[in-house]
């Protein structure tokens, strides 16, 4: 007679095994699609390998990343790279939950308005990007006439072309277009809440503020996590934003952009 846990045993391997057999033509594309490209970017990496004939590429070591290292405008890069993800997540994550705090409550048009703040995010970014560098003009911008109309400005700011402001001006357009998404994710996950937890809150008399911290935050603490992590990832990799708004300009240019001016401006 076979002992319960021998079989139960076995039913388990079965299941790994038939597991691995499903998962390995999903693997296999993986491997071919994003394992083989990248192991490509990196071997061409000790080479002198350029855009136009990678073929004849020759060995170098470790010479382009120790002109990578020594490069200044790597590093400004990379500054500029973690100042935008750090600043526009943080913005966006807060202004998020806000948003979502308030679509989570019951009210007429709430269906109408969760559709309608999802405009910007559903923008094409480079459509986004042009028509803020339009807005931010400095000659002819609605940004600059309206600060001016109210008297806090006296003078017209070259807002993407300023070293002040240029990021901060990427940084803002990028919060504006992507604060959406973030609430859309942390709505979902606020309507994946128990309400039970909220109705002995209710009966109890906790104060909304306290409900907040103790209750809705540490449950909300899983989906907000996944959506920060989601979000920065996407934001340390930036490009097109930062590209239309301002080019190669030092001031504002990210990893992305350093990598692409290397690629197709030098070759």
């Amino acid at each position: 007679m076979v002992k319960p846990a021998t079989s139960h045993s076995r039913l388990t391997r079965r299941r790994v095994r038939w597991a691995w057999v499903f998962l390995a033509p999903m693997l296999l594309v993986l491997a071919l699609v994003a394992g083989w490209p990248l192991l490509k970017t990196i071997a061409y990496g000790f080479t002198d390998a350029s855009l136009i004939n990678p073929e004849a590429a020759q060995f170098v070591g470790v010479d382009n990343f120790s002109f990578l290292l020594q490069d200044p405008y790597w590093w400004a890069s990379v500054w500029n790279t973690v100042v935008f993800a750090v600043v526009s997540v943080f913005l966006e994550t807060v202004l998020g939950l806000i948003i979502a705090l308030a679509l989570n409550a019951q009210f007429r048009g709430r269906g109408g308005l969760r559709a309608a703040i999802l405009i910007p995010w559903a923008i094409p970014t480079v459509v986004s990007a042009q028509m803020w560098n339009w807005m931010f003009n400095d000659v002819f911008g609605v940004i600059n006439h309206m600060l001016m109309s109210v008297g806090l400005m006296q003078h017209p700011i070259a807002w993407t072309a300023s070293p002040d402001t240029a990021l901060l001006s990427i940084i803002l357009v990028d919060v504006w277009k992507t604060t959406p998404f973030m609430a859309l994710l942390l709505l979902a996950g606020l309507q994946m809440l128990p309400k039970e937890c909220y109705e002995s809150a209710r009966v109890d008399g906790v104060h909304p503020l306290t409900v907040f911290f103790r209750i809705t935050l540490p449950l909300l603490k899983p989906a907000l996590m996944v959506a920060i992590i989601f979000r920065l990832l996407d934001a340390l990799r930036v490009f097109d934003l930062v590209y239309v708004m301002s080019g190669n300009n030092r001031d504002t240019m990210s990893m992305s952009v350093y990598a692409r001016q290397q690629l197709i401006d030098f070759g």
